[in-house]
């Protein structure tokens, strides 16, 4: 069972040219396209199925600093920085609440983690800072956990991922962008060894430059092109509660759960310490890149094999222009919740916090993310197409940093000033 996103009114004719075409409705094309709408160039955004309806509606909604590497820092703030002026900007509240982050730490070894992190990031004067078993008790009340400490981050914040994607979609659209659902592209076109389009099934449009903000399908794009993007889907199961009278504002995340409070009194709870991954023909494929982080999180990791294996195969890995690709065969990646993982979460924070024992819960839901060998996105030119920027690879935080990436991602296809420095980001690092 799919959220419930808010519905945005896009075009239905295909432009015949524009400047730059962004692929993908999600949060990373969205703000692309609405920092180039702004600009006051021409933008067309093209997406499979429906705007915001995979991992952008899918996610918890946090945007933190917490946790991040040093190296993506930088887009962790100025992130910050968008999210707090995107009501001003849109004019339309995206439900950013600066209420705080909180992971808390079960064992000395994981608060460990958290002081040798807070140590790699000094150097940027964040306010996030080690907490003590009374200070959590202080700061998230009612709660039941023996905890040895924790770390908090005040600043860090939330948004809604059922209205933010959709709010500035309609906001790019006011100001000049061309939004299409239900169009995937099938490939690029080249002229004269540059990229000069794309193909559609819909028709041809030609174009300068390209975006390439696909999520999880950006690595089968590319592959039909014959370039390589290293990444592995992962999914993450979701319980959304009825409203309810919850323990704090601030968003918790514990060694086996997590919960964070709605606008509208709901909560999303997860169970942190159970990623599902369904096995696909990629994981042997580029299985051996991924041992690093595979014996880091071996003990959160449910691998199962299932008919998801069957239905990738499948799915075509190379296909001409003038075939039906795989994005128009499957056009919104819908993976089933796997109810013990949820009902783990549900008794996990319930341990924690007994509030949660009395929840109802509403709605289920998986979301499948893209995950790199080092959990960084790739946002970078393509020097073996030139004219094509990728935007992807957010492995669980594409929702947070959204804004930033999105401008960082418009900036480069452009040749604007970036926002940040992009090299933590370059696609010739795997």
């Amino acid at each position: 069972m799919a959220p419930i996103t808010r519905p945005v009114q896009t075009a239905t004719e295909l432009p015949k040219s524009t400047t730059v075409v962004v692929i993908g409705g999600g949060i990373v094309g969205m703000t692309a396209a609405l920092n180039l709408a702004e600009r006051g160039i021409p933008v067309t955004v093209l997406e499979k199925g429906r705007v915001a309806g995979e991992q952008s509606s899918r996610n918890l909604g946090w945007i933190r600093k917490t946790s991040r590497a040093a190296i993506d820092v930088p887009m962790a703030v100025a992130a910050d920085r968008l999210w707090a002026g995107m009501h001003q900007r849109i004019g339309a509240d995206v439900g950013y609440r600066q209420k705080g982050i909180m992971f808390v730490a079960g064992t000395e070894a994981t608060l460990e983690t958290y002081r040798k992190w807070l140590a790699s990031v000094q150097d940027f004067q964040l306010d996030s800072r080690i907490v003590s078993a009374a200070e959590i008790k202080d700061l998230v009340p009612e709660g039941a956990g023996k905890w040895e400490g924790g770390i908090y981050t005040a600043s860090d914040g939330r948004a809604e991922p059922t209205i933010a994607t959709s709010e500035i979609a309609r906001a790019a659209i006011e100001k000049g962008a061309v939004v299409l659902e239900n169009c995937a592209v099938r490939t690029v076109t080249r002229s004269a060894g540059k990229l000069s389009g794309v193909v559609t099934e819909k028709g041809e449009i030609a174009c300068d430059q390209v975006i390439l903000a696909g999520g999880l399908w950006s690595r089968r794009f590319l592959g039909n092109m014959g370039l390589s993007l290293p990444t592995l889907p992962l999914n993450c199961n979701v319980v959304q509660t009825a409203p309810m009278e919850g323990p704090t504002e601030i968003a918790v995340g514990g060694p086996d759960f997590s919960f964070c409070r709605r606008i509208d009194g709901r909560y999303t709870i997860c169970q942190r310490g159970a990623m599902d991954s369904t096995l696909v023909l990629d994981h042997a494929l580029l299985g051996l890149r991924y041992l690093p982080t595979l014996r880091e999180a071996r003990g959160v990791m449910r691998i199962r094999l299932g008919k998801e294996f069957v239905d990738d195969l499948k799915l075509a890995r190379r296909w001409k222009p003038t075939s039906v690709s795989p994005f128009e065969k499957l056009r919104t990646m819908d993976p089933r919740a796997i109810d013990g993982i949820n009902a783990e979460a549900m008794e996990n924070a319930s341990t924690a916090w007994p509030v949660f024992a009395q929840a109802e819960v509403e709605r289920t839901w998986a979301g499948t993310m893209d995950i790199t060998p080092d959990s960084n996105p790739v946002i970078d030119r393509v020097a073996a197409c030139p004219g094509l920027t990728l935007a992807t690879g957010f492995s669980g935080h594409g929702f947070g940093t959204g804004p930033a990436a999105g401008q960082l991602a418009a900036d480069l296809a452009t040749g604007a000033a970036p926002l940040v420095d992009p090299a933590p980001y370059r696609f010739d690092r795997f």
